[in-house]
């Protein structure tokens, strides 16, 4: 099935690991050309130069950009129009789901949680929106569950997932049909170095008995199975789709609207 991604400019923020990952190597496996960023790790470089000795340097690049910060991404703005002279498709992917159990945490905590979890993705959406337009492509954020159902999960993190699907689901109808904007909405992800391998490392059986008793498909998702969802909503094939949220998470939602 062609998705209609051949040469499609895309960028893919969070990408040194886990979900960007995935996402970064199948747009490359479809043709399209991509720039890996995140605020900066070996991982990065290492696999950016796995990725050029499969894919070539003019498919695919990293740099280092901070997110949170508007000069970070201005900065990468430049870099990307000087060399692509714009841009199809932004994967906004930055997010921490680490935090506090307090019910309402600290003033700091809260504002590194938001700075994280969605300050990154609002800067990220603003500072490519102009290039978006003019090529009239898509704009796809990754939220969480968290951000759709109380699981327990930190408070701060789950209200800035919230928040960026009522981010996208506005963006949507005001930026049609010259932009299509959505989410993807991920269960629990699994993958070396994650969140969830850390957890595993200290209490697997409670992991284990967590996963089962909670998530109909008694497993995780791979980071790879995330990329499938969010390389359909950005392609050709979801030509119809936006202000959706498409939730990945192996029926562990109960919610029926």
């Amino acid at each position: 099935m062609d998705l209609y991604l051949k040469d499609k400019r895309v960028l893919v923020t969070g990408a040194s690991r886990g979900i960007g990952l995935a996402v970064t190597k199948i747009f490359l496996k479809e043709g399209a050309k991509v720039c890996m960023v995140s605020r900066g790790s070996n991982l990065l470089f290492e696999n950016e130069k796995k990725l050029q000795e499969k894919y070539g340097s003019e498919r695919v690049f990293s740099t280092v950009c901070d997110c949170a910060q508007v000069k970070s991404l201005v900065d990468l703005s430049e870099v990307i129009d000087s060399k692509w002279g714009g841009m199809d498709i932004v994967i906004a992917n930055i997010g921490c789901g680490s935090g506090v159990i307090d019910a309402l945490p600290t003033d700091e905590q809260w504002k590194n949680s938001w700075n994280n979890n969605f300050e990154s993705a609002l800067q990220t959406a603003r500072t490519f929106l102009p290039m978006l337009k003019k090529s009239q492509g898509v704009l796809l954020f990754i939220s969480s569950i968290a951000g759709i159902e109380a699981f327990g999960a930190p408070t701060d993190y789950s209200t800035a997932k919230s928040a960026i699907i009522a981010l996208a689901k506005n963006m949507a109808r005001k930026l049609a049909p010259t932009v299509r904007v959505n989410v993807v909405a991920p269960g629990n992800v699994y993958f070396k170095g994650g969140s969830w391998d850390d957890k595993i490392k200290k209490n697997k059986k409670l992991v284990d008995n967590m996963i089962k008793a909670t998530v109909p498909m008694k497993r995780f998702a791979t980071p790879e199975e995330i990329a499938d969802a969010a390389i359909f909503l950005c392609s050709g094939a979801a030509s119809f789709i936006t202000g959706e949220t498409l939730v990945v998470d192996g029926g562990q939602t109960v919610s029926v609207i």
